[in-house]
């Protein structure tokens, strides 16, 4: 069966995206260099903001749904969507995520990673271990003819055998023109079940990995999902594109 409401990208398109991706992941990294105990998470995002125009990209996420930064920067336990403020500010032995879009010649694409700045535990870094080996345990299987739940099911299953929860009221998703479009990309699923992948297809896929429960809730800011038990938590995501044998990750450098 056809995925009628998916967009399948051309390979021009996608090597659009690829350029974006490339520079996505300078920004990323660069980011992640200013983070040291210290400094304010506004001072990260007016960085990223300049960034931006150095890599002559656009923030994806700024003014989406009227979200106020250039990038998402997530503490300890908040799991999605911070937003960097001046109030908060990064101490040693911060569990820090930070989750950026970048638009590009008509074409998004999203990254996430998660770190430690300062004094780390071996806790923290199985943590965040867990949440980029579950994304390359679901991606290894990423070709046409694959079911999206095959994909799911092993993300989860590398979680929990791990020990940790996987966030389940928040997905990956397809993206491209849009930031997202479809299709939803839970964390867990079953094997055989949901859409068949496509080439031409182009997927964010990220695995939210928590220390204990992963029941979150919606801070005042109505952005920044959290723990509700104040466990940890972390975050990996990667763009990619399903090629005709297999797929290709966009957000690399």
């Amino acid at each position: 069966m056809k995925n009628s409401t998916i967009t399948l990208k051309s390979p021009e398109e996608i090597e659009l995206m690829r350029e974006g991706g490339k520079k996505l992941a300078r920004i990323l990294a660069e980011a992640k260099d200013m983070c040291a105990p210290g400094i304010s998470l506004d001072v990260i995002n007016d960085f990223v903001g300049r960034l931006c125009l150095k890599y002559q990209v656009k923030p994806s996420f700024k003014d989406y749904d009227h979200f106020p930064a250039n990038i998402c920067i997530s503490l300890n336990d908040e799991v999605v969507h911070g937003i960097p403020t001046k109030n908060k500010v990064i101490v040693s032995g911060d569990v820090v995520s930070l989750d950026f879009g970048a638009l590009y010649q008509g074409f998004n694409t999203d990254s996430a990673i998660t770190f430690v700045v300062g004094e780390s535990s071996r806790l923290k870094e199985k943590l965040i271990r867990t949440a980029e080996k579950s994304f390359l345990a679901g991606v290894r299987l990423v070709k046409p003819g694959v079911r999206l739940g095959d994909i799911s099911h092993e993300i989860e299953h590398e979680i929990e055998k791990s020990n940790f929860k996987t966030v389940k009221c928040l997905a990956g998703h397809g993206i491209g023109r849009e930031v997202h479009e479809p299709p939803i990309i839970p964390n867990f699923g079953k094997k055989g079940t949901g859409i068949i992948l496509e080439e031409g297809m182009t997927l964010a896929i990220e695995p939210m990995v928590t220390e204990k429960s992963y029941d979150l809730f919606l801070k005042e800011d109505g952005w920044t999902y959290a723990t509700v038990d104040g466990g940890l938590s972390s975050h990996f995501e990667h763009t990619l594109a399903v090629v005709k044998d297999g797929y290709r990750i966009l957000t690399q450098p």
